[in-house]
């Protein structure tokens, strides 16, 4: 008995050693490129920090931030970005996934491909495509309104525009992956609980609601929390279109984070700026996992 409790040890401590091994690549990767990046600047983020510096001052970078009307600017303008394209996004998605869903096979699997085509596109290209659309001269969308009589629009050089057209772009290239993901979680719902609700003469409506809708809940909450990360990170259609101009009115919170580090050189300012947004994104996403999450098992 005592040979055999000892060489189940001797199985477990084995097992326990080798799975270690085998996590040893991810875990060093994650420890060299995403732990210690974050601690190092959360770190920096206490410094006056540029190419000629680096003296400690404590909190007055995060006092600078909250002072300084051109970042307050671009979290006004992250904060609509978020605001406007999240439930757009999943509005959207989720009536382009309930109807595709009903089509074919074939059909199906081809709108699922053109929806999603753009989630794996460069986004360079799709910047370069969407800055040639919104051409005041040249844009399809300004000869396409002057076949209607309006007059040609700078989407990208007038305040009143840029942001709503930097929405339109980043709303175009965020319904992919939210598609593919109600489509198959569309497909996991028993279709009994449908036909007995049909059977008892329920509306359509009523059974999106009562059925297919608290169904989806773990999908919404994936959704919805992982949309709402990527547009507070939304930075490669600024930095393409609109370089945060014209005056600050597209600017965003991570291209000021660029702009403060690559452009002006203060490290320390980024830094902070940096933390600020991760804290305002993890407040953002506790908040979402209680109020969306409530009914989730994990």
């Amino acid at each position: 008995m005592e040979v055999t409790v000892r060489k189940t040890k001797g199985y477990i401590r084995r097992d326990w050693l080798m799975s270690y091994v085998f996590l040893l690549p991810a875990l060093g990767f994650f420890l060299l490129f995403v732990a210690y990046p974050m601690v190092k600047g959360i770190y920096i983020s206490f410094f006056d920090y540029s190419l000629r510096t680096f003296n400690f001052i404590g909190f007055d970078n995060y006092v600078d931030l909250i002072q300084n009307e051109t970042f307050l600017k671009s979290m006004r303008n992250t904060l609509l970005l978020v605001v406007i394209t999240v439930p757009i996004v999943i509005v959207f998605s989720l009536f382009v996934a309930v109807s595709i869903y009903k089509k074919k096979e074939f059909a199906r699997s081809f709108f699922r491909g053109v929806f999603y085509l753009p989630a794996v596109s460069s986004v360079v290209s799709i910047t370069v495509v969407w800055g040639w659309i919104y051409h005041p001269n040249y844009g399809i969308l300004n000869y396409l309104g002057g076949l209607i009589g309006l007059e040609p629009i700078s989407w990208l050089g007038d305040q009143r525009t840029a942001l709503l057209a930097i929405i339109a772009v980043l709303i175009t290239t965020s319904v992919g992956q939210p598609i593919i993901l109600y489509v198959a979680s569309l497909g996991n719902i028993p279709t009994s609980y449908i036909e007995a609700a049909e059977i008892d003469r329920a509306t359509p409506w009523q059974i999106f609601l009562k059925i297919i809708w608290p169904m989806l809940m773990p999908t919404n909450l994936y959704i919805i929390v992982i949309t709402t990360i990527n547009t507070f990170q939304c930075f490669a259609l600024i930095q393409l279109l609109t370089s945060g101009g014209p005056v600050y009115s597209t600017s965003t919170v991570m291209y000021g984070v660029y702009e403060q580090a690559f452009v002006l050189g203060h490290f320390g300012s980024a830094s902070a700026m940096g933390v600020f947004l991760a804290i305002i994104i993890g407040v953002i996403s506790l908040i979402q996992f209680k109020f969306f999450g409530s009914d989730v098992e994990y």
